[in-house]
């Protein structure tokens, strides 16, 4: 024989990328329960991270569709503090004057009204709910965009009688759940219809836990002075910055200095900001579990290669090489890490379509999303399987055949 071929014949067999997995698959396949425990940890990180940016990606894409539906062209108009720093008060041609600019297409405002609002007369004075009153304009849900909940919205005759529009979180508070004349809420000292319920307010909150009344009753009735505490604009969306600049000055001419000028939507957008660092958090809570799942398959790994070393030795005796050994325990380790990503991503996907339909929002997982999160799934396996491959491998054959 050739000393070529004497080689030939000596040469390792080559294991295929099929074989590799086959064998990894067989490891994975005797120990069911231990693969299940295992990969249990690395699906449990990768569901958190996928329903964590799963779910505060909906939420942004429920803000966007609210944003789009709401408009950004709102902007609010509010007496801020005097040189003394005592509270500063709108003129009352301050709706009249912001009417003027040309831009400007709707104006709408309230007034604050000192006056509690209780259910019944039982109730004690210092437990009114911090529910506050409001003198409002006829134009107010065409202006912010609000819908009514139940019932109807005041009018030029309802405006001068004792009638009242609950905020969405009044009439929770309160507990009343439609309008009709024979329910009445107490304002100040007099007893109001309940004529209308509004649906939650995403621009004007403050509206939400308010009782609404018309501006001629609220001061006959209620002793309001009649001045606006807060005015509400649209204007065309190209000139709503310009707009912005000029409505201090056009509110109260003798002291700009002393109004507020803000736009809601921004209110709106930090709020997504503020949600969007809170998901940051979640995510490194995240990033902790799949690393705990990835001790967990380190450890399973381990003790697979402490357990069987008589396997390890039978197979280099039967000529396997060091190569062949760690590929197949690192093909295990990847297999199992797998596993556990895909079951994560599904559970992540899953929970994120529930909790979204549940808050009746768009359900949206980035792609990248999930395929990040198989992607750490393979970085995890290959780390977690390194050194238990490297051990298996280093292991002569009469070192594993003669372990216990």
């Amino acid at each position: 024989m050739s000393r070529g071929a004497a080689n030939d014949g000596l040469s390792p067999a080559r294991l295929r990328l099929g074989d590799i997995v086959r064998v990894g698959g067989a490891g994975l396949r005797a120990r069911p329960l231990r693969v299940v425990l295992s990969a249990l940890g690395i699906a449990i990180g990768i569901a958190a991270m996928i329903a964590v940016v799963g779910i505060s990606s909906s939420g942004r894409a429920e803000l966007e569709r609210q944003l789009d539906r709401l408009g950004t062209d709102l902007l609010r108009v509010a007496p801020g503090s005097d040189f003394f720093g005592g509270d500063a008060t709108l003129p009352d041609e301050a709706l009249a004057m912001i009417e003027r600019i040309g831009p400007v297409t709707d104006v709408s405002s309230i007034g604050s009204v000192s006056a509690k609002v209780y259910r019944s007369d039982l109730i004690p004075e210092m437990e009114s709910g911090g529910i506050a009153t409001y003198a409002v304009s006829l134009d107010l849900p065409e202006t912010l965009g609000a819908t009514l909940r139940n019932g109807t919205w005041l009018n030029a005759a309802t405006a001068q009688y004792p009638v009242v529009v609950l905020g969405a979180t009044t009439a929770r508070q309160l507990g009343i759940h439609r309008a009709a004349a024979d329910v009445q809420v107490l304002v100040g000292d007099e007893w109001f219809t309940v004529v209308g319920i509004l649906d939650p307010v995403p621009l004007a909150p403050e509206l939400d836990f308010g009782a609404l009344v018309g501006w001629p009753v609220a001061e006959e009735v209620l002793g309001f002075d009649g001045h606006p505490t807060t005015v509400y604009t649209r204007s065309d969306e190209a000139s709503v910055d310009a707009v912005r600049s000029v409505l201090a000055a056009t509110a109260n001419p003798e002291a700009p200095n002393e109004v507020d000028v803000s736009r809601p939507s921004d209110a709106l957008a930090a709020k997504a900001a503020a949600d969007q660092a809170f998901t940051g958090l979640l995510l490194g809570l995240g990033a902790v579990a799949l690393v705990v799942g990835g001790v967990g398959v380190a450890n399973t790994m381990v003790i697979s290669v402490i357990e069987r070393r008589g396997e390890i030795g039978l197979r280099r005796s039967l000529g396997a090489t060091r190569g062949h050994i760690r590929s197949q325990f690192l093909a295990e380790s990847l297999l199992l890490a797998l596993v556990g990503g895909v079951a994560g991503v599904v559970l992540g996907v899953a929970a994120t379509t529930v909790f979204s339909a549940v808050q009746s929002w768009p359900t949206l997982v980035p792609l990248w999303a999930s395929l990040g999160g198989v992607a750490a799934t393979v970085l995890v396996g290959v780390i977690a399987g390194l050194y238990p491959a490297a051990r298996a491998a280093r292991l002569s054959p009469t070192e594993a055949l003669a372990a216990p």
